[in-house]
């Protein structure tokens, strides 16, 4: 089995010293970069299988590094945050990172959260069907492609399992915490707000409105359920 490679950037050279070392021991290979600029040249020569990566950096920030990265990939995102403030957090999740930590943070929480990133089943279970259609929906879980009205619909890893948990159960409603377990994993440990933030990005990937949904609805106080029937 190869080893995964997980890219730091971060501009804290003692930083990304504790975290590789942590990361190593935990049996991952690891590269560095000290800016945003150089982060997305590694993660364009190393193809990470995961990125660890800090919001504020002089010259090319945390965010807009991100915003560029998802223009050729969509590896999975660990956000590190001195910015405590929620919203800081959720603007991280709503350009295209899986998960936040904020500094000072454990070495040992981050390398757990590292573990249920890569965990996530890059395929559909046996028990669902290859391919899920609705009125002008088409959801082909083993090619882990979207259609919408015969075009592609372009989304990041973690959307398409969003999407995915939602239109196996339709009609029934999800909670936050359902979410988490289903997508995030049962371990996941973080605000459960994370599903708002996603669930948000999924809708503008699908052109659905919130206020008249074609496919997720929301349950005020609850959570979301999919409300497109199968055809």
């Amino acid at each position: 089995m190869t080893t995964p490679v997980i890219l730091i950037v971060d501009d804290e050279a003692r930083i990304r010293e504790i975290v590789r070392g942590y990361l190593e021991r935990a049996g991952y290979e690891v590269v560095e970069a000290a800016d945003g600029q150089a982060g997305l040249d590694q993660a364009a020569e190393h193809s990470p299988n995961l990125v660890v990566l800090d919001l504020m950096m002089p010259g090319l920030d945390g965010l807009e590094m991100l915003r560029r990265l998802r223009e050729f990939s969509q590896v999975p995102v660990i956000v590190l945050t001195a910015r405590a403030e929620e919203l800081d957090k959720l603007i991280g999740l709503a350009v295209g990172a899986d998960d936040y930590v904020t500094k000072p943070f454990s070495p040992r929480e981050l390398v757990a959260r590292v573990k249920t990133v890569l965990r996530r089943a890059p395929a559909a279970p046996e028990d669902q069907p290859d391919r899920l259609r609705f009125v002008d929906l088409e959801i082909d879980q083993a090619g882990r492609e979207v259609d919408r009205s015969g075009h592609p619909v372009q989304l990041t890893a973690l959307e398409f399992d969003l999407l995915s948990a939602l239109a196996n159960r339709p009609g029934r409603v999800l909670t936050r915490r359902q979410l988490l377990e289903l997508v995030w994993g049962v371990d996941y440990f973080g605000d459960e707000r994370v599903v708002d933030v996603h669930i948000r990005s999924l809708r503008q990937a699908l052109s659905d409105a919130a206020t008249d949904p074609e496919f997720i609805g929301t349950v005020r106080g609850v959570g979301y359920k999919f409300v497109a029937r199968r055809l």
